[in-house]
Order: structure tokens, then sequence, then C-alpha cells
């Protein structure tokens, strides 16, 4: 069939009725009306338009929830060349918290009192004793200002309480803090729990010159869970949601923070 020139064709398709009879070759619908085109080329669009604009909205959505959740974390502190564990806020205000079943390091006697409630198997806890401890023993312990106290908060499941307990039992004989440098300088992933069973641990205190026989029949025992869960209880009582939670004179500092933040709240209470 010979085309029209361009201009007769735009003249053609001008007209309502060539217009019918052009969509009705398109479609190849004769017998249906022009109104009926309209209709459901409108309730296409429609539909598309409704889609775009659910999904838009959707997006919309997202972004607000991700501000909101964003807002709502609370502040985040970093220990020297570690990640940024996000923690809970502190306390507002001194805490009266006991200091626990084990023994200080440092003068009993000593001014001021820095209690850490930590999870063996919490990998901000281990930060905390590489970066901040052996300055905060160097600088205050060994000199006579602080004494130091340990409290378990086993938190992160069964494996922490089996650990919480394994402290108990070195302290039974007189080895807690032996074995509480051990736990955190051979600290495995947090994944991997292996190392927190009966037998292993028990090896662990044999290796560190404790009666094997002694400690592994005290860990089966679960002798001091009511200790363990004491801790735990206490704890929260006093605020503790994570860890570490490191209290100086019942001030509560969150976190594996800088040790500079726990060096300025000592020597505030050193002043006072």
């Amino acid at each position: 069939m010979k085309k029209l020139p361009l201009k007769k064709r735009l003249a053609k398709i001008g007209k309502a009725s060539a217009w019918k009879k052009s969509l009705s070759r398109v479609f190849k619908f004769k017998n249906v009306s022009l109104n009926a085109y309209l209709v459901f080329v409108i309730i296409i669009f429609a539909f598309i338009l409704g889609m775009l604009t659910s999904r838009d909205m959707y997006l919309e959505q997202q972004v607000k929830d991700a501000k909101t959740a964003s807002a709502a974390v609370p502040a985040q502190n970093v220990a020297a060349g570690g990640a940024i564990p996000s923690t809970p806020p502190a306390p507002a205000g001194p805490v009266n918290v006991s200091v626990g079943n084990y023994p200080p390091k440092g003068d009993p006697n000593a001014k001021v009192t820095v209690i850490e409630f930590a999870d063996f198997r919490c990998p901000f806890c281990e930060q905390w004793f590489q970066n901040v401890e052996p300055s905060l023993i160097k600088d205050y312990v060994d000199t006579g200002k602080v004494k130091f106290y340990f409290r378990n908060y086993a938190f992160l499941g069964p494996a922490s309480t089996v650990a919480a307990n394994a402290g108990e039992c070195a302290n039974e004989q007189n080895q807690f803090w032996a074995f509480h440098d051990y736990m955190y300088q051979h600290q495995p992933d947090e994944t991997d729990t292996s190392m927190y069973t009966v037998d292993n641990l028990s090896k662990i205190a044999g290796g560190l010159g404790m009666d094997q026989s002694q400690f592994q029949s005290c860990l089966s025992s679960k002798k001091y869970d009511s200790n363990v869960s004491k801790d735990l209880s206490e704890g929260s009582t006093a605020g503790v949601s994570g860890t570490p939670t490191t209290f100086v004179n019942g001030i509560a500092i969150v976190g594996a923070v800088p040790y500079s933040q726990i060096k300025q709240q000592i020597d505030t209470a050193l002043n006072q």
C-alpha cells in the first residue's frame, strides 16, 4: 500500500474518525469504541502511576526510619585503636554499687573505688583490658590512689556464664586476677565458644598453677551460679546494660572509652 505524504498523514490523524481507525488498526479491535480505548489507557496509566507513587512513599519511609534509628543510637565510645562500639547511655549521677566477691587490685583503703562490670567474652572488654587497664594500674592502683574491682556481667549467653563461674572457681584458689588476665589475653573471636568448656577452662587453670582437679570439680558443680546471677542482677540495678561499664566512685562510664576519660573522672574524684 502506498504511503501518504507526511503532511497528509498528520492531517488524517488529526481527525477523530481517522484517529479511531488508526487505533483500530494498531489494536486490531475494530468493534471497540474510542471511549473504551481511552478508559483502557487511563486505567493502565493510573495503575503505573499508583505503583510509582507507592514505591516513592516506601523509599521515603525507609529513609525516615533510618534517620530515626540513627538518632536513637546512644553516644559511641572509641577505644584507642579499636572499633566503635554502640553503647547505651550512662546512669545519671553517682550510683551506690557494691564491690562484689573478688579481691581488689590496690590498697583497699584507697580514696577512689573503680568497679568494672564486664563479660569475659566481650570484645570491647578486651579492648578496655588492653588499652585502659595497664595505665590505670600504673598511674593510680600501684600508687595507692585507686582500688580496682571486677564484677561479672555475663550477658552474652551460656558460654559467658561458664566463664564467669570459672572466675569464681579461680578465686576459690586465690588466683582470680591471674585467670582474669589470661582470659582477656587469649580471648577468641566472639563467635568461637570452644574455649568455654569445663575441660578447656580446667586445663587453663592447671596451666596457671591451680589444682586442676579441684577447679574442674568446682566448675562442673556450678556452685557459684548464685554469685554470677547476683553480679548480673546488681549490675542491672545499678544501670548496667552493656559491657564494659566502669564506675568511678559511683559515676558510670559506659563503653571501651579512651583512658583519658577514665583518668579525668578519677582525678575529679581525687580532688573532691
